[in-house]
This record gives structure tokens, C-alpha cells and sequence, in this order.
């Protein structure tokens, strides 16, 4: 009987580690299949895909998805995009390698129309997937970014103007010696964010980014004009900006107006601009965040 117990242990074991080891093979061949990003997935439920910003991790979701994804209804997809927050980088361009995987881990996994909530460059990813694979996306969620971000103080701006201004700023980022680059992250992240511990989090994130892949999609999204290409997207949207880091050059009036004009072809579209909040509204004001977004939802 000892004998067939220690037999039985055995067979049991054995059949553990090949699960297991199953298991992880099969989680390499999901992450083979889309190395321009790396997913974490919270919850059950209808699923939703976050998508972060520029050098921003998937843990800049953390309070988002503790709201959404705890209680059964949704399920977050969350996203670090290669290149970002210490996810190795890519050799080829990420904007659209992670729009097309993005769109294949979509119908790999079956998702119907699923939620997609993206900040800054995430939400300029979002509206590109949105207006590209219109049948994929059942809302979008968009957070502080604009479909053309470099014509926002100069409207009139042609493509050919864009790819300009994109050169210009790639030139100059390039040209900065590390200790230039940081000093220019932490300048901007002061602008981008209230508090001195969100800062300090996203300095730590961008620490860990891969250089040559911030310039590279930076300026990628700075030579890109989706204001015309917003028109494809057939998802209701829901677009969160902020005024108050431009309160000293703009009233809240103006900033508004360029956000309007921007997203006018995207017919529909919901537009609310928050009060109290810079870039990073998910950490200067995520109640006034998680009520749009609710009500936006449901």
C-alpha cells in the first residue's frame, strides 16, 4: 500500500510539474507573439485594455484597475509597452508594432469590442487603433492627449510642418548628454504632475526606459496627424483633458476650444476638462477620473 502511495505521490507530481511547465511555455509563446508590449491581466469580466504613457510602466494603472477590475465586472489588460519602465525595447518602429499586435492579442484572445483606456501617448495609440480596426474597439477612453499633440499652439500646422517641428525636437533630445536628458525629464514631470511622490515614481520609470525608444516615439507622435483620421473611429468616446499647468498663458476657455477643434471630426465625442488636475490626472484627481469614466461606461 506504501508502495502505491509513493507510485501515486509520483504520477501526481509528475502531472503538476508538466502543467506547470506547460503553463510557462505557453505564456512565452503568448509573449512571443507580442513583444512590442507586455500584458497584466487583474480580474474576470468584461475586459478593458489600459494602455500608458510615454516611459510610463502598467503600474501607472494600479489605482484604475483596483477600481475597475476587483469586483468581477471587467477584467484589465494592462499594458507596458516595449522600451518603457524597463520592458526591453524593440529594433522596429513601436507606435505601429504595438497598434498591429495590439490588434492581433485583441482577436487572439476573442475579446468583443472590448473597453480601451489610454493616457497621453497610450491615448494617442488607442485612437489609432480605433480608427484603424474600428470593428475591435467598443469604447475608448482617451486621457489628455490630442490627435495631432505639436499643432496644438499652431492650428494651421501642415504635415510637412509637423514632421519639421518632430525632426527638430528628435535632433535636440538627441543631443542632450544624460545628465541634459534627465534634467529635461524632471522639468517636464514638474509640469505633468502635483505631487512630489508621483514625480518621483515617474522619474523612477523613466530612469529605466530605454532612451533611444522615448525620442523615437516621441517624435513619431509628434510627426503624426490623426485629425482627419479620428473621423474612422466608429467607438463612442470619452476624451479627460487638463487646463491648469497652461493657466498662467491660457484660460481654461481656449484650452478647451483647441481640444474641440481637434477632435472634430470624431463626431460624438465627449469632451471634459478637469479642474484639478495636471497630465497625469489618474494621480492628481483619479475621483473626478473614475466618475467621467463611470458614467461614460455605463
Amino acid at each position: 500500500m506504501a508502495a502505491l502511495t509513493h507510485q501515486t505521490e509520483n504520477a501526481m507530481l509528475t502531472k503538476i510539474i508538466a502543467t506547470l511547465a506547460a503553463a510557462f511555455a505557453l505564456g512565452h509563446a503568448a509573449a512571443a507573439e507580442h513583444p512590442a508590449f507586455k500584458v497584466d491581466v487583474t480580474g474576470k469580466g468584461a475586459p478593458i485594455i489600459l494602455i500608458p504613457g510615454l516611459g510610463s510602466g502598467g503600474d501607472v494603472w494600479d489605482g484604475t484597475v483596483a477600481h475597475y477590475c476587483a469586483d468581477g465586472k471587467y477584467q484589465c489588460h494592462v499594458l507596458t509597452l516595449a522600451g518603457f519602465a524597463g520592458q526591453p525595447a524593440i529594433a522596429e518602429p513601436l507606435l505601429p508594432a504595438v497598434e498591429q499586435q495590439l490588434s492581433a492579442y485583441i482577436k487572439a484572445n476573442k475579446f468583443d469590442r472590448p473597453v480601451v483606456i489610454g493616457h497621453s501617448l497610450g491615448g494617442f495609440l488607442g485612437m489609432q487603433l480605433a480608427a484603424n480596426h474600428p470593428e475591435q474597439v467598443g469604447k475608448l477612453v482617451i486621457v489628455d492627449t490630442l490627435p495631432a499633440v505639436a499643432a496644438a499652439q499652431m492650428p494651421s500646422a501642415t504635415p510637412a510642418q509637423l514632421k519639421e517641428m518632430a525632426a527638430g525636437m528628435r535632433a535636440n533630445m538627441e543631443g542632450q548628454d544624460p545628465a541634459t536628458f534627465k534634467a529635461a525629464q524632471l522639468r517636464m514631470m514638474r509640469t505633468m504632475i502635483t505631487r512630489q511622490e508621483d514625480i518621483d515614481k515617474a522619474i523612477v520609470r523613466g530612469g529605466l526606459s530605454d532612451r533611444r525608444t522615448v525620442i523615437d516615439a516621441m517624435a513619431d507622435m509628434t510627426a503624426t496627424d490623426l485629425r482627419q483620421e479620428v473621423g474612422r473611429i466608429k467607438a463612442p468616446t470619452l476624451v479627460l483633458g487638463t487646463w491648469i499647468a497652461y493657466k498662467d498663458y491660457a484660460p481654461k476657455a481656449a484650452i478647451t476650444a483647441v481640444y474641440t477643434t481637434q477632435y472634430a471630426q470624431l463626431k460624438g465625442a465627449k469632451i471634459e476638462i478637469a479642474d484639478n488636475a495636471r497630465h497625469f490626472i489618474m494621480y492628481d484627481d483619479p475621483a473626478w477620473m473614475y466618475d467621467r469614466i463611470d458614467n461614460f461606461l455605463n
